[in-house]
């Protein structure tokens, strides 16, 4: 099953880095690292998510390269998609972004 990513809008979001950027693993057992489709290492980042209505979740993002942000940060999520996901009956949305920016550079840029 392909899924087609949906553009998700930060213009209303909060969003805040809540544990530091890691590699993201895909086995444990080997410790083997996820990387692009450019060999690049694909990094997670989990941050909370504050909607205009004051409600707060925590999501993973993926990003490819390490972010330069550190937790506490106020983070803004540049290219943000939404991947749907589906596997036995279960399902989520998987969280991509081109970048992971302190918010106060990407206001500057």
């Amino acid at each position: 099953m392909r899924t087609v990513p949906i553009p998700v809008d930060t213009t209303k979001l909060a969003i805040t880095c809540v544990k530091a950027p890691q590699p993201r693993v895909l086995n444990r057992d080997t410790g083997e690292i996820k990387t692009d489709k450019n060999g690049n290492t694909v990094y997670e980042v989990t941050v909370s998510v504050e909607d205009e209505f004051g409600r707060i979740e925590l999501v993973k993002i993926g990003t490819t390269g390490e972010p330069p942000i550190t937790t506490g940060d106020q983070v803004t999520a540049v290219g943000l998609l939404g991947y749907v996901w589906e596997i036995a009956g279960r399902w989520g949305i998987a969280y991509r972004a081109s970048a992971l920016l302190p918010a106060r550079e990407a206001a500057n840029a």
